[in-house]
């Protein structure tokens, strides 16, 4: 299949996902041409806030690989994946991702996300949701924790 085909998968899964009730978004993971997974958006299912088609498909072809790590894996999505799934999916190892319709396109239809990474590049202190950056001291750092186990190959 090609990276049109995908595409449009990946669109044909965000319109069935609107007539069953939920919202319009749709993925599909492909590894050496092979689709490892075909999600949509559940948040209107589900209620969580996370359960969009992209992370709907990162769990499913982590859980069938056996791996967090999907290296060599390419997304389709219907529309711009969100800050939230861009992330998650370069925390994955995903390298390449293509979608069929922009964030500015989905806000004309009352939905967000173009926003959110206009936010999202603005300094902390002027976001609308508060996060700041507040030190801990602790005995044991969990980073650091972290680092020794992995380097004694735990």
């Amino acid at each position: 299949m090609t990276h049109d085909a995908h595409l449009r998968d990946a669109v044909a899964l965000a319109h069935a996902n609107v007539l069953s009730g939920g919202r319009p978004y749709g993925a599909v993971i492909v590894r050496d041409g092979e689709v490892l997974a075909r999600a949509v958006n559940r948040t209107a299912e589900t209620h969580d806030a996370t359960d969009h088609a992209e992370m709907v498909a990162i769990r499913e072809a982590s859980r069938l690989l056996g791996s967090a790590k999907l290296d060599g894996c390419v997304v389709y999505a219907s529309g711009r994946p969100c800050p939230m799934c861009h992330a998650a999916m370069r925390l994955s190892g995903i390298r390449e991702a293509y979608f069929a319709y922009s964030a500015e396109e989905a806000e004309t239809y009352g939905l967000l996300s173009a926003g959110i990474y206009a936010e999202l590049c603005r300094p902390l202190d002027e976001q609308p949701m508060r996060v700041s950056h507040r030190p801990v001291a602790a005995e044991a750092h969990p980073y650091e924790a972290w680092r020794a186990r992995e380097s004694d190959g735990k």
